[in-house]
């Protein structure tokens, strides 16, 4: 089963970028649709972006022109370029597989921590 890793998380002040890297093991990475997570303090976890197979992309309505999803499955990374950092983005964020229905893999990584304050 393919499991991810999630780095590049940090304290960052507001209106401040950072992006986010999820590498994968295993071998076929290029056949999953993605997605990032995030997990904020006593929030649910959400889906924050997501890519298909083929490179299709899709947002949350929060962080739609300020975040960018993409891929490289040559290197089997996930990336999420995140501008314009509020302080409501603050949270763990997390990478995963989804299904055509949407639905996200069963397994998570430790995920990264990104925290937006002044």
């Amino acid at each position: 089963q393919v499991q991810f890793v999630e780095s590049g998380g940090g304290l960052v002040q507001p209106g401040g970028s950072l992006r986010l890297s999820c590498v994968a093991s295993g071998s076929i990475f290029s056949v999953y649709n993605m997605g990032w997570y995030r997990q904020g303090p006593g929030k649910q976890r959400e889906l924050v972006a997501g890519i298909s197979n083929v490179g299709n992309t899709n947002y949350a309505d929060s962080v739609k022109g300020r975040f960018t999803i993409s891929r490289d499955n040559a290197k089997k990374t996930l990336y999420l370029q995140m501008n314009s950092l509020k302080p409501e983005d603050t949270a763990v964020y997390y990478c995963n597989s989804r299904s055509a229905l949407g639905t996200a893999g069963s397994v998570w990584g430790q995920g990264t921590q990104v925290i937006v304050s002044s």
